[in-house]
């Protein structure tokens, strides 16, 4: 691989799916790429298709449009941008969506919540909360 572009992007993914199956995400794994109907750099992540991306330059817009493209392609409900932080390590990166993903998420996310507190025991549904605060 002699392009150095290439080999920063690269070790970027591996550096973010590493990140993940250190924290609990053992089915993160990079894609190759597929052209046209690219699924994203990172699949086994939960309802998401990543797009990462490690440029001296960053710019959003075609950052969350190529993301939000992938998803639809991988069959995901979310879509997302992972940026690399300059100088910093995998845990200090971006994770960038638009406005309309980050909505919807957030909708499932309150909603899902709302399902365990009412219909989980008390103690998982206490265990969960503190878990998460």
């Amino acid at each position: 691989m002699a392009n150095p572009s290439k080999q920063k992007g690269s070790a970027w993914e591996s550096a973010y799916v590493a990140y993940l199956r250190e924290h609990h995400n053992p089915d993160a794994h990079r894609n190759v790429q597929m052209g046209a109907k690219d699924i994203g750099d990172v699949s086994g992540l939960y309802l998401h298709a990543a797009e990462l991306k490690a440029e001296k330059t960053i710019t959003l817009a075609s950052y969350i449009a190529q993301a939000n493209r992938e998803a639809i392609n991988a069959g995901q409900p979310f879509g997302c941008a992972v940026v690399k932080r300059r100088m910093k390590g995998t845990a200090d990166g971006y994770v960038v969506r638009d406005v309309r993903t980050d909505v919807r998420l957030m909708n499932r996310f309150r909603d899902a919540e709302r399902l365990l507190q009412h219909h989980a025991p008390a103690e998982v549904w206490e265990a969960h909360d503190e878990k998460h605060r």
